[in-house]
Parts: structure tokens; C-alpha cells; sequence
């Protein structure tokens, strides 16, 4: 196993806007530490730079500055053929005209190690309980995008990797696949723990999978950390509204008297060094949101079961403003009831509105 060190890496690419060429930031002054066996997500929207950041970690493209280093050894001074890295791309990219079997074993045909082909994929389906042995003489033309995927992964740890990247690799797949790609990757990944690197803009997957994530935004890292840390403590607004399903809810305000005071909800103790008329936005998850005899009135506007979690989500409307928030399944409630709610107060999020931070 490896650990991976990336030390103020940055990345650039040029492209053409209205005939000239312009320069992009995709990977910008990026430094983190990934710990031996550690499994780290890397989660964000589409174009935040992720895909560059993986192919940064692999070498597949060098940096413009900084380091990346495995195991204190800069890589572009370890081989390509000793870096020991296992992809897994968003397509499979498997070789057309070869069999299944061939695209897993090439790595181990290289090296003369062929005939050890056969115990690492009944190991791999042990694992899995896929029957990977029945894939092996079809052609990638022949297999569906989940059997792809699965003889991607085959392939990369037929490699015996240092380290695992993922890159989107069930993103084409449909909602029942990707959750049994899922089950199978994380047995995998238990029985071999590499150290590895997933990128993904599914934050299902990632706490399905990963021991920290790091959560990306136009090139840059705002957050690492686990998934309830990133929940309960997100550094910035951008953090606190991309992880959580359902999103959560924000509330514009100000300081008065070191109290929070918003259109509907206010009156809440908020740091003493925030100076009256700070415009601050107040962010309460939906869980924490409860019907309480001393909440302010608020209408149902829609209500939406979630039966295996056994609650409904309900948005509410009071004064201009909407929020959502889970009552259990038993609640009788429909669409234009009149509910009392109130924020619990020790789940409050507050958010500078000029800066986007944290402030308490």
C-alpha cells in the first residue's frame, strides 16, 4: 500500500474562446495527504476539476507546479511500470477486439504471469458473487455496461496495485446496477485494501464507499473529512449545501443584538463579536426542522413519502419563504395543512453572507 502526498499542485489547460486562446484553472493549488489503505473520495459538480485532479495522482499529466509524491518519492522519478496504478474510467475502456479474458489478463501477460489469470478472477467472483467466469470469452461489444465495469475493476486489481483510481465508473449505470456495483466494490476494496482515490459527483456513492471525501469546487479543495463531519460541520455554504439529501435549508437574516433574526425564525444566540446588521444566513437540516406548539404557522405545500426511511418530506411556506423538513410516517398530514414549526437550536448552521464561511 501507498500513501500519496500532493503538495501545492495546480493545473492548466488552454483552449479557444471567440479566437483566442484563453487559460483554465482546472487543478488549483491543491495540497492533501492520502493515508495507506485509506479509501478517499473525491466529490463535486461536473467541470470542478475532479477528472484532472485523478489523472494528476495517476501521471497520466504532469503538474504545471507543485509535487506529487508516493510513499516520499516524487512520481515522476518512479517508472511508469512501478507505479503499481489501477484505473477504472467512467467508460470501461476496455480493448475492443479482445476477449474479457484478455483484457483482464494483459497486465499479467506483460510479465510473463499469465497462468495466473484464471485464480484471480475466481477470487475476484468469490468475492463478488458475480460469476465473472461466465464474461470471459465475450467480447466488451458483448457485455452490458455493468459487465464492463466489473471486468474494468477485474483488470485493475489484476494489476497488483499500489493504488486504485476510480473515475466515474458507474455513472452510466442505472439506479439498481450502480447499487449492486456498489455492494461489490466495497467487498473488493475491504478484501483489498489499496489505497484509493474515487471520483464522483454522487455523494450516495461516496459514503458507500469511502473512509474520508473531499469535496471539490472549481479547482480547489473547500473540505476533507468523513461524511458527518462534512454534515454537521461544513466549513462554507458551498460545503453545507452539496452534502446532505435533501439539501439543506437556508434562512437570510441579520445580528441584532447577538441574536439571529430572520423573516420567519429568529431570536437565537449567535456570537458576541458579530457586529448588529451583519447579514448572516442561518442553514438547519430538514431532520431538524420539527412540528412544535411553540413554532411559527407554516402551510404544507407538498408532501412526499420516503417509506423505506419511513418518513414523509414535507415542504412548508410561511411569509415568502419555503423550507423542507421529515416527519415520521405516522404523521397525518397533507397538502395546505397548517403546522407549527420550529428549528432545533443546537443544530443551527451560521453562514457569513458576503464571504460564504462559517461563523458559528
Amino acid at each position: 500500500m501507498t500513501t500519496i502526498l500532493l503538495e501545492n499542485v495546480s493545473k492548466q489547460f488552454e483552449q479557444m474562446s471567440s479566437g483566442q486562446p484563453i487559460r483554465l484553472q482546472a487543478v488549483d493549488h491543491v495540497s492533501m495527504r492520502i493515508a495507506s489503505g485509506q479509501v478517499l473520495a473525491v466529490l463535486g459538480p461536473s467541470g470542478c476539476g475532479k477528472s484532472t485532479l485523478l489523472r494528476l495522482i495517476a501521471g497520466l499529466i504532469p503538474p504545471d507546479t507543485g509535487r506529487i509524491l508516493y510513499d516520499n518519492v516524487e512520481l515522476d522519478e518512479i517508472p511508469g511500470q512501478d507505479r503499481g496504478v489501477g484505473m477504472v474510467f467512467q467508460e470501461g475502456a476496455l480493448i475492443p477486439h479482445w476477449e474479457a479474458r484478455q483484457n483482464i489478463g494483459f497486465f499479467l501477460w506483460l510479465r510473463h504471469r499469465e497462468h495466473e489469470v484464471p485464480e484471480r478472477v475466481a477470487r475476484i467472483s468469490q468475492i463478488t458473487g458475480i460469476g465473472l467466469e461466465k464474461l470471459l470469452d465475450r467480447f466488451p461489444s458483448q457485455l452490458s455496461g455493468g459487465e464492463r465495469q466489473r471486468v474494468g475493476v477485474a483488470r485493475a486489481l489484476a494489476r497488483d496495485p499500489r493504488v486504485f483510481l476510480f473515475d466515474e465508473p458507474f455513472s452510466n449505470l442505472d439506479a439498481k446496477l450502480r447499487a449492486q456495483a456498489r455492494v461489490e466494490l466495497k467487498r473488493l476494496l475491504n478484501e483489498f485494501p489499496v489505497t484509493s482515490v474515487y471520483v464522483t459527483h454522487d455523494q450516495i456513492e461516496a459514503v458507500a464507499l469511502a473512509d474520508r471525501i473531499a469535496v471539490m469546487r472549481e479547482g480547489r479543495i473547500e473540505q476533507v473529512g468523513t461524511f458527518q463531519q462534512l454534515y454537521h460541520n461544513p466549513l462554507n455554504l458551498f460545503v453545507a449545501t452539496f452534502v446532505g439529501l435533501p439539501t439543506i435549508n437556508l434562512f437570510q437574516g441579520e445580528v441584532r443584538d447577538h441574536q439571529w433574526h430572520g423573516r420567519n425564525f429568529g431570536g437565537y444566540p449567535i456570537r458576541n463579536d458579530l457586529p448588529d446588521g451583519t447579514r448572516i444566513v442561518l442553514g438547519v437540516r430538514p431532520e431538524f426542522i420539527r412540528p412544535s406548539a411553540d413554532g411559527i404557522p407554516a402551510y404544507v405545500q407538498a408532501v412526499t413519502p420516503h417509506f423505506a426511511e419511513r418518513h414523509y418530506q414535507i415542504e412548508m411556506a410561511a411569509n415568502g419563504e419555503h423550507w423542507l423538513m421529515l416527519v415520521p410516517i405516522e404523521t397525518l398530514v397533507t397538502v395546505g395543512d397548517l403546522l407549527y414549526c420550529a428549528p432545533d437550536p443546537e443544530a443551527l448552521q451560521y453562514f457569513d453572507r458576503e464571504s460564504e464561511t462559517r461563523v458559528g
